[in-house]
């Protein structure tokens, strides 16, 4: 593979990733035509076409998926074993890219940034929230952080945070309207605002429950969709309607007495969140420092 090639396909893999060749070019620091010229002479050069592109959409074709798949981790690896050069360094130094929900990179992912961030001025860390469970070998990220049940058993998985719980929640101006839900099922006469997961092919997220053993998932109905942890409280505070989400999220508001929380007999305890990355990776020093400001010590 010749220098021009090997640049040109890093440009492509930026807009396969991005879905955009406006977002790609920024992180390339190019102009959206010069990447827009560098995309159309390597489809040239390949003789097949890579991107399909509409005015609101940049995704691959079946040639440019392959392409990604294929070539994207091998990519991945140089970048690790760049990175790895650093221990030749004084200080770790290097890029690492994270995925984690709303509320995993608010509550565990940042605290422990700013930790070590302003010890080590040369670490640069790329936060991406994502809802659904990312091949991160694919989309060329260092690591996710999910709930443990969630991460594949091929997978590194440390420990981040304590035993979690779920819950659902409305504001007390809602229930003032509306009977309190006794059971899950009570919940379909209620306005519920569900979570729709871009990643899964834009499933609405099912509220699951779980008493003496019975296992429930509810697929909850109401007037409003959203994509964001972050809107789904603030629609609650609202009072538009009950929201399912982490106890963590909620519970400075339940002692405001800013929310009520019901069904807290069915909401059960899991496995707290996990960092999951490969087991084939090896880790920079800059991403095993970060591993280890995240890893949860039990008090």
């Amino acid at each position: 593979m010749n220098r021009e090639d090997a640049s040109d396909i890093l440009a492509f893999l930026a807009v396969a990733r991005e879905r955009s060749f406006t977002r790609a070019a920024a992180k390339l620091g190019m102009t959206q035509s010069a990447l827009s010229q560098i995309i159309r002479n390597l489809e040239e050069r390949l003789g097949v076409r890579l991107l399909n592109r509409t005015t609101r959409s940049v995704t691959p074709t079946q040639a440019g998926e392959r392409l990604f798949l294929s070539v994207g981790p091998k990519f991945t690896e140089m970048d690790a074993d760049l990175a790895a050069l650093s221990e030749l360094r004084e200080k770790p130094a290097g890029i690492v890219r994270l995925t984690a929900t709303e509320y995993a990179a608010a509550e565990i992912l940042l605290p422990a940034l700013g930790k070590i961030l302003p010890q080590y001025p040369d670490i640069h860390v790329e936060v991406i929230i994502d809802y659904g469970l990312t091949n991160i070998v694919a989309q060329q990220v260092d690591a996710g952080i999910r709930p443990g049940e969630l991460v594949a058993k091929d997978m590194i998985a440390v420990r981040v945070s304590p035993d979690l719980r779920m819950a659902v929640v409305g504001s007390p101006s809602y229930f003032s309207e509306h009977k309190r839900p006794k059971t899950p099922q009570d919940l379909t006469h209620h306005n519920c605002l569900n979570l729709r997961l871009p990643t899964h092919g834009g499933t609405l997220y099912a509220w699951e429950f779980e008493k003496n053993g019975r296992e429930l998932n509810v697929r909850v109905e109401g007037q409003l969709v959203l994509n964001s942890a972050g809107l789904l409280l603030q629609g609650a505070l609202n009072g538009l309607g009950l929201a399912y989400l982490t106890e963590g999220n909620v519970q400075p508001h339940i002692s405001g007495g800013k929310l009520v929380r019901v069904l807290s007999d069915w909401c059960p305890p899991f496995s707290g969140y996990h960092l999951y990355y490969p087991s084939r990776r090896q880790p920079s020093p800059a991403f095993s420092l970060l591993v280890d400001a995240l890893r949860y010590r039990r008090k």
